[in-house]
């Protein structure tokens, strides 16, 4: 009983896996009308292309051979017999196997026909065959499934606004305001590390002075002292700087100073391009919530960091420019240039004036 169990499934896997390699083949729907029709069409299908052993007659659970099921019918009352292979007449013997391999593939549906859609029409290499049964006809296609919709187009990801956008989206409309928004961002400077300077740094160095001035002095970068007291231009070349602002009519807190970078670089030296593009956001920030009316570079590096030029001071010096399109920007020599070179001093006083002449105010002639 066991043993007949199990010849019996084994016939009907052998009887399943023969349909699906036939209808894969054949590109035909429906039901054969006996399983040794399928030995019949798939012949030599086997791999290695030897001629298949005879099956075994069926048995039934009891043992003895089963009866021949009946023959299926088809709509015409006749029986149905497997389609002749594509390309080929009836009995003419099979392609190799690699051509039915590749016949098999093509005869399998759309992937947006095996879902099993009702009304779908056959794909054009399964017509051929259909049409010679009976089994589809131009006449009873539909005009086939519409295309699959694209999928909505989500909106873009939002990109995480910079520093400069966060602090003048909104800007603010008193001096307390102001002063507190510049305060969040010293502090974000405060844990910058977004270039190699903060790893020598004592200090970051962000600004001193009037957040509500209507000038601005940009340097270049900390020194040793500013560093160690976190205070830009507090060293010789910050004294003399408070002696030029008093020159002007200002006290040295009227004004605002900060840098272009706000790490100092190693030895004084100048910054790399790649250090003033990291902090650039901080300094557009700062200037875009202070709004001056008047942006004094001091030196070639200041310049190029507020407008990209790079030019020499020599040549820039004395020239009105513009940041961002809407602020005058006057360059001149840094201080500590004037250490070096004191005979500068008089060309530094004229840019100054001419600064002064800007926002209307006069100052006594100086040698």
């Amino acid at each position: 009983m066991v043993e007949a169990l199990r010849e019996e499934l084994a016939d009907l896997t052998a009887s399943v896996r023969a349909f699906l390699e036939w209808h894969a083949m054949t590109g035909a729907d429906g039901m054969p009308g006996h399983p040794a029709a399928l030995h019949e069409a798939l012949g030599a299908a086997s791999s290695d292309g030897a001629t298949p052993a005879p099956r075994r007659p069926e048995r039934g659970f009891s043992g003895q051979d089963a009866p021949s099921p009946p023959v299926a019918r088809g709509g015409s009352g006749a029986a149905f017999s497997p389609p002749p292979p594509r390309g080929g007449a009836a009995g003419a013997p099979l392609p190799p196997p690699e051509q039915r391999e590749a016949a098999a593939s093509a005869s399998l549906p759309h992937p947006e026909q095996r879902g099993g859609a009702a009304g779908a029409s056959p794909r054009p290499e399964q017509r051929g065959g259909l049409e010679s049964q009976g089994a589809w006809s131009p006449a009873q296609a539909q005009r086939g499934p519409e295309p699959s919709p694209r999928p909505a187009v989500g909106a873009a990801p939002a990109h995480r606004a910079d520093t400069a956008a966060r602090a003048s989206a909104t800007l603010p409309d008193t001096k307390e305001e102001r002063a507190a928004r510049l305060s969040l961002l010293a502090e974000e400077v405060r844990t910058c590390q977004k270039c190699p300077l903060h790893e020598g740094r004592t200090h970051t160095v962000f600004s001193r002075g009037d957040p509500s001035s209507e000038v601005v002095f940009v340097g270049e970068g900390p020194g040793a002292e500013e560093d160690l007291q976190g205070q830009p231009f507090v060293g010789a070349a910050g004294q003399l700087l408070d002696k030029m602002i008093a020159a002007m009519g200002y006290h040295r807190d009227e004004v605002y100073i900060c840098n272009i970078v706000k790490c100092r670089p190693p030895k004084n030296r100048k910054p790399e391009p790649a250090e003033m593009a990291a902090c650039s956001p901080y300094l557009t920030a700062q200037l875009a919530l202070i709004k001056p009316k008047v942006i004094v570079a001091l030196g070639a590096t200041a310049v190029q960091g507020l407008i990209g030029t790079s030019e020499g001071i020599t040549k820039l010096r004395g020239t009105w420019k513009l940041y961002k399109g809407s602020i005058p920007i006057m360059p001149t020599f840094h201080p500590a240039y004037l250490l070096r070179q004191p005979s500068a001093k008089r060309e530094v006083w004229s840019d100054l004036k001419e600064v002064m002449r800007h926002l209307g105010k006069s100052a006594p002639d100086r040698g």
